[in-house]
Formats: C-alpha cells, sequence, structure tokens
C-alpha cells in the first residue's frame, strides 16, 4: 500500500530537514540556519553524528563501486538520495560504465530541484519527487520506466534513510523492503542501513528530537536487529551487517568514530 501523499514543491528556510542536515555534516553548501540549528543541539547528546554521516558517504561510494565493478550492475535506483554532494551514485557508477542508470528518489523539493540542475546534461541519470514509501508510483514513473529495465539485475538503495520512515504494517521499513524485492530480478542487490543504538535512551532522545524538528518527518533510530529483520530471505554479501566504515574498507583512512552513542548499521544483500 503506497502513501498517497501530495508532497509539496516548496521550500520552508525554517523547518530542518534530514536531507538538508546530512547536507550540513557532509560540509555542504544547500542548508539553512534551521538545519545547522538542529544539528547542533543533535551534536549535544550525539556528537559522532558529522563523522558518522561522512563514513556513510563513503560506504555509499565504496557499494556503488563493488556493484559495478564486481557484479556488474549498471542501474541503480537510490531511495531518499538527498542533496547532491561529491561522487554522486552516478558518477562513481559511470566511472566504471558510462552507460550506467541511475534514479534519484527524494521527497525534499530542495533535492529535486538542485539535482535536476545538476543532471541537466545526463541523459543517463533522472531525479524523481517521491516519498520512498511509494513504490507503486516510483517504479511506474516514465523516468523509471525510461532508465530502468527491471527484467535485469538492479541495484536498489536504502542508504542512510530507513529511519525517516515510521513503522506501518504497510509502509513502515519492512513492508517497503519487501514491496520492492519482489519487483526485483534474481542478481539484483539491495542496500539498507540506518542509524542503530542499543541504548535507549539515546533512541528516545533522537527520535523525539528528530520527529519535533522535522515536523513529522521521521521514524524512529532502531536497534541492529531491527535491521537485520528486513534482510531475512536475501543473501547477505560479506562481512555481513556491520558498522558500515567496517563494510569492506579501502585503502583510504576512514576518520575514526570517537563515540558509538549510535552507528551507522546495515550491509548488502542480493536477491536470491
Amino acid at each position: 500500500m503506497d502513501t498517497g501523499k501530495q508532497l509539496s514543491t516548496s521550500i520552508d528556510a525554517t523547518v530542518p530537514t534530514a536531507a538538508r542536515m546530512y547536507d550540513h555534516y557532509l560540509g555542504g553548501k544547500d542548508n539553512y540556519a534551521a538545519d545547522r540549528a538542529a544539528c547542533e543541539e543533535l551534536d549535544k547528546v550525539v556528537p559522532s553524528t558529522r563523522v558518522l554521516a561522512v563514513n556513510n558517504r563513503r560506504f555509499l561510494q565504496r557499494v556503488v563501486k563493488t556493484l559495478a565493478q564486481d557484479y556488474g550492475i549498471r542501474q541503480f535506483l537510490d531511495h531518499g538520495s538527498g542533496l547532491p554532494t561529491q561522487d554522486n551514485v552516478h558518477q562513481v557508477a559511470q566511472r566504471i560504465d558510462p552507460t550506467s542508470h541511475v534514479i534519484y528518489v527524494d521527497n525534499d523539493p530542495m533535492v529535486l530541484v538542485h539535482g535536476r540542475a545538476l543532471l541537466e546534461q545526463d541523459e543517463r541519470t533522472a531525479v524523481i519527487h517521491a516519498d520512498m514509501r511509494e513504490t507503486e508510483a516510483i517504479f511506474s514513473h516514465p523516468d523509471t520506466e525510461r532508465l530502468i529495465d527491471f527484467t535485469q539485475p538492479v541495484a536498489v538503495l536504502f542508504n542512510s534513510v530507513m529511519h525517516c520512515i515510521p513503522d506501518s504494517e504497510t509502509d513502515g521499513p519492512l513492508a517497503v523492503v519487501h514491496r520492492v524485492a519482489e519487483r526485483l530480478v534474481p542478481g539484483s542487490f539491495m542496500v539498507m542501513c540506518q542509524l542503530v543504538s542499543e541504548e535507549a535512551e539515546v533512541r528516545e532522545f533522537v527520535t523525539d528530537f528528530m520527529d519535533k524538528a522535522t515536523q513529522g518527518h521521521w521514524g524512529r533510530v532502531r536497534q541492529e536487529k531491527d535491521v537485520a529483520e528486513w534482510f531475512e530471505g536475501l543473501e547477505i554479501l560479506e562481512p555481513g551487517l556491520v558498522e558500515v566504515s567496517t563494510w569492506r574498507p579501502d585503502s583510504e583512512v576512514a576518520p575514526r568514530q570517537l563515540t558509538h552513542e549510535w552507528i551507522e548499521f546495515g550491509g548488502v544483500a542480493r536477491i536470491p
């Protein structure tokens, strides 16, 4: 079941969004004072967040490179893609094969504006303005149908976004994962991770803070066992489900997360 929500196309600079806060943590400039203030408040309780965001972005880049280079994936569907930054999915994939196709999906209107401006000259890449729970609308979108051939393997990305989805039997993370997975041919991949903490106080504070700050555009910080549930029935690639900076690290030295009040946890799995 899809949400059927009418998404706003106006940008409200007074209400923080997860995409713009993430942009600020990555050193981007596409954010507002409200986003930066929210990050400052968040850092008081979870000071590792900036390093966590950088390491998560590097995880995404390693995953895309691995799937393109080692598994021959040439189609990527990126849910909750966020604002364009350095080394986006299409840039990493197209360095391996310039014919790679990428669809970005986000419900933040600022992502739509900046993404489309960036991709005007790239006919193999498109940005869709949609809620990532709207599986039917995303898969049937004209740009998706133009660029993605679902009779061939696809890599579907849910990178650091599931914590933005509230629990629901019909539209929670598990329901979304099942809806997407059943549409993919064997040999496709699912990339999934989210913010987790084994400390109840951290989960409660961040969940409450982000829900209020974003005016309800938030789900919750979960536990590792919740993320593991999404991967049931899939073939998980080595090294399994991990804190993402430890997923097939490359030679580049990653910034060290000095505190671990929360981590980005997940992995990559193949559709059998």
